[in-house]
């Protein structure tokens, strides 16, 4: 039996969402909800170009997108987690993300590369939720203004979102020499990043629409995974 390329796959999941091309509008491929979590909080930052890029380009492709940005959010440290205050009780800004999250079909996560691993804000922000991210995907966006572009904090990015119970999709995006990889408003120097982007959203969205597809037939609302009801006893 012949595999059915992504693309392929794609353009099969037309459905109701339209966006513009020029004087009329199209079905999009894939009308997905995505959140974009950006965890650098540092001034003078620079990982918010990759982070503009990475949401317009979702944007082009029919995705209903919103960025959550650390800074903005300034969420405190972490005490108690979102479901542990009482309906209505939770900080505005935690709210907020928590609602967004809720509604995400998916996530990336755009991250620095602190000292081998993430930004304590992001960290801060990952951790306050968990079954907001049960069943869906996520895709790693790592940057470092060396040549690396991130990948050692990729590798203990992925471990994290594992165990929210966001696995991520096998493709990661790095990016090297953020402060020129990118103008301010999130516009690609180089169009190498125009054409790298591609395949890794090609297989964001295979993965963000298969788990959608599944979560609307087998009801997994609440349900941890396994490995999560282990660690905290519950199984």
């Amino acid at each position: 039996m012949s595999r059915q390329p992504i693309r392929s796959f794609l353009s099969d999941l037309q459905c109701s969402c339209r966006h513009s091309n020029g004087d009329s509008e199209v079905p999009t491929p894939a009308c997905l909800n995505t959140a974009v979590i950006y965890g650098s909080a540092r001034r003078n930052r620079q990982g918010i170009k990759a982070a503009r890029f990475v949401s317009r380009k979702l944007e082009e492709r029919g995705h209903d997108v919103t960025l959550i940005d650390t800074l903005e959010m300034q969420l405190p440290e972490l005490d108690l987690m979102y479901k542990e205050f009482a309906e209505g009780e939770a900080p505005d800004a935690m709210q907020q993300v928590g609602q967004i999250l809720a509604r995400a079909d998916g996530f990336i996560v755009v991250s620095a590369e602190y000292n081998h691993s993430i930004p304590s804000a992001l960290k801060n922000l990952l951790d306050h939720y968990q079954s907001e991210y049960l069943y869906k995907p996520s895709g790693i966006v790592t940057y470092s203004a060396g040549p690396f572009g991130g990948v050692r904090a990729l590798v203990n990015l992925r471990a994290i979102l594992a165990e929210l119970g966001t696995p991520s999709i096998p493709s990661a995006f790095p990016v090297s020499k953020i402060h020129s990889a990118f103008d301010d408003e999130g516009v690609a120097q180089d169009a190498a990043y125009d054409d790298r982007i591609i395949k890794f959203l090609d297989e964001f969205e295979w993965y963000a629409n298969a788990l959608r597809r599944a979560r609307g037939q087998i009801h997994s609302d609440g349900d941890s995974p396994m490995q999560q009801q282990m660690c905290r006893g519950t199984l």
